[in-house]
């Protein structure tokens, strides 16, 4: 267990694009710090990618929800990730008194990496297609961030990391997030979303599932959990079986989730356990 309790927070969606939001965010954030908690956050930034690779004049393809990342491409979405997104938010926090350093996963090896590949069947066949420069996560080293975190810095990832060889590949941020709270054995990994938590009927905003552990997840795959949402709740159970205590799924557009669950202990949102 940690002196303080260890929050990583996955960061992405409306929740980063609206400025009024990331304002919010990191004020509640700020919050969270001043009541003792440590706190990492793991950050995507799709449309700032789409925005940089037009401006570039590169086009995009993706294959089984993953953007084919050539190795010209990866330079501009490292730019977009490390210099235009990390930054902002670096600066954000800044302002509010936090002490947040900007890093990857190639900082201090704390992401080794291994390059992805798209498998699916076809009649009955295993078919593998080459993404390019695009990841997964190998292995953890939560040295570097645990270090920051001891001495009162806000750790902010990026999701660039090398594999062995010093090639470097985009990891999915949502994996990326949920393999390093396992690492950093996180007293509660948050995923923020678009959506107050996994819903039982979609068009019902109060069917909230508050619960579910990791034995029963299987069954909500495909008719609760669906599209986008489907790698969010895989990077709950990555993070839950590697070490983290719970996962949960709150509202980005909302930031007082943020507080009012961590802080006050509300029963907001899913949260999935062992």
């Amino acid at each position: 267990m940690h002196a303080k309790k260890r929050i990583l927070i996955k960061y992405g969606g409306n929740a980063m694009t609206e400025t009024s939001l990331q304002q919010a965010i990191f004020q509640s954030i700020s919050q969270l710090v001043n009541h003792h908690f440590e706190i990492i956050l793991v950050h995507g930034g799709g449309p700032f990618i789409q925005q940089t690779l037009n401006e570039a004049g590169i086009s995009s393809e993706f294959i089984g929800g993953h953007r084919v990342t050539t190795k010209e491409s990866l330079k501009y979405v490292e730019m977009a990730l490390k210099g235009l997104v990390n930054g902002d938010l670096v600066r954000i926090a800044s302002t509010l008194g936090l002490k947040p350093v900007g890093l990857s996963g190639k900082d201090g090896k704390t992401v080794i990496a291994k390059k992805r590949w798209h498998v699916e069947m076809r009649d009955g066949k295993e078919i593998k297609t080459d993404l390019g420069m695009v990841g997964d996560v190998d292995k953890i080293d939560p040295k570097l961030p645990e270090l920051l975190l001891e001495e009162g810095y806000l750790p902010v990832f990026t999701c660039i990391a090398s594999d062995t060889q010093g090639s470097d590949y985009n990891i999915n941020a949502d994996m990326f997030a949920g393999h390093l709270a396992g690492a950093l054995k996180a007293d509660e990994y948050i995923v923020l979303t678009d959506v107050d938590g996994l819903l039982k009927e979609v068009t019902n905003k109060d069917s909230i599932i508050q619960h579910i552990q990791l034995k029963d997840l299987g069954s909500f795959f495909h008719k609760i959990i669906k599209g986008g949402m489907i790698p969010k709740v895989e990077s709950c159970k990555i993070a839950v079986q590697n070490g983290a205590i719970r996962a949960r799924i709150l509202n980005g557009t909302k930031p007082r989730q943020l507080c009012d669950s961590l802080i006050k202990e509300l029963p907001i949102g899913t949260t999935i356990t062992r």
